[in-house]
């Protein structure tokens, strides 16, 4: 069974940072682009960051640029975001995913963590 499971969640305080790690359950990661997404309460889920198979490119939301790192070890078949300076808009539900190498949009992340809340006190 493909699963992705993220941690590191809870409540932290306004300019803090967090570390959440994604760890996924089969052999062939390394073949995946990897990307984190997160939707507020009363929001659509949005696109936060993304990391290619490779671990040589990434790309973030003009929100997070700047405050927010995507990593990944595939010998560890875990993928990383680290938050820092976080402010209040960041509450959120955090989700890793998970697409096929070569495929070219959101739309195609086809493996999904369930989710785990991230609460910045305001």
């Amino acid at each position: 069974q493909l699963q992705l499971v993220e941690s590191g969640g809870g409540l932290v305080q306004l300019g803090g940072s967090l570390g959440l790690p994604c760890a996924a359950s089969w052999r062939t990661f390394r073949l995946y682009t990897m990307g984190w997404f997160r939707q507020a309460p009363g929001k659509e889920r949005e696109f936060v960051a993304a990391i290619t198979w490779s671990g040589d490119s990434t790309s973030y939301a003009d929100s997070v640029k700047g405050r927010f790192t995507i990593s990944r070890d595939n010998a560890k078949n875990t993928v990383y975001l680290q938050m820092n300076r976080l402010r209040s808009e960041d509450t959120a539900v955090y989700y890793c995913a998970a697409r096929p190498r070569g495929t070219v949009t959101n739309a195609d992340y086809a493996y999904w963590g369930q989710g785990t809340q991230v609460t910045v006190s305001s």
